[in-house]
């Protein structure tokens, strides 16, 4: 059995009973945050603030300041950082920084490729729906190589609409011919939660390999929460 740790108030022990007596491979569709859940682009990240901030008279953000800032899509954690009123000028700055330098300082988070592959192998479907650069995503992922596995990847600017809006989810289930009753959102955050919510998934897994712990993913009512990708893969086995 694997090492998850699952809710622990009442609604969310029903909800494990639930899990419990269903086989894990009853999902037929699986949609994966990006950051902090398949790669870590941290390093990358911070960088490009850091290159930003200073250059409207802002202090170089520390990598936990980014951390914690991340995963609403650029526009909202830069808010964080500057004022509405220089948000266009913010990003003026760093989106051409970023488009030179991202490939640099990422890389797959442990398990990744190997819960992909055994996914495909599977005849399941797999996407990324993240909050990221759509055309970010896409490069990041053909340069790690995890493309092949993937039957899609979306990310913000494809769609009007970001996590968790519901629209988002609709629009990506469609899209891949996808029922939301047998579709698991694998991600690292609130937002991810909220957005299988929102989308009528069949769960949210979380990982603590992102920008939020166990306690916070608790929370915001994930239904389970696993230490890394491996331990996603070895309840799937189950």
């Amino acid at each position: 059995m694997a090492s998850g740790t699952i809710r622990n108030n009442s609604d969310g022990l029903a909800r494990d009973a639930q899990f419990a007596s269903q086989p894990a491979m009853r999902f037929r569709t699986f949609l994966f945050d990006l950051d902090g859940t398949l790669i870590d682009h941290l390093r990358a990240i911070h960088r490009s603030y850091s290159h930003t901030l200073p250059q409207l008279g802002y202090p170089a953000p520390t990598l936990e300041q980014v951390r914690r800032a991340i995963g609403g899509g650029l526009e909202n954690a830069m808010r964080k950082f500057v004022p509405e009123s220089r948000l266009a000028e913010a990003l003026a700055i760093y989106r051409p920084y970023w488009d030179e330098t991202m490939l640099n300082d990422v890389e797959l988070l442990p398990g990744a490729r190997e819960l992909l592959a055994d996914l495909n192998a599977r005849g399941t479907t797999c996407a990324v729906f993240t909050n990221k650069h759509g055309p970010s995503s896409r490069r990041v992922c053909e340069h790690l190589g995890i493309a092949p596995f993937l039957r899609a990847v979306y990310g913000a600017t494809d769609t009007p609409w970001i996590k968790p809006q519901p629209e988002y989810a609709a629009r990506v289930l469609a899209e891949l011919g996808a029922d939301a009753a047998s579709t698991l959102l694998v991600g690292d955050s609130p937002f991810d939660v909220q957005a299988a919510r929102n989308g009528g998934f069949a769960a949210s897994w979380c990982v603590t390999t992102g920008t939020h712990d166990a306690d916070e993913l608790r929370g915001a009512g994930a239904d389970r929460i696993f230490a890394c990708l491996g331990a996603v893969r070895d309840a799937l086995h189950d």
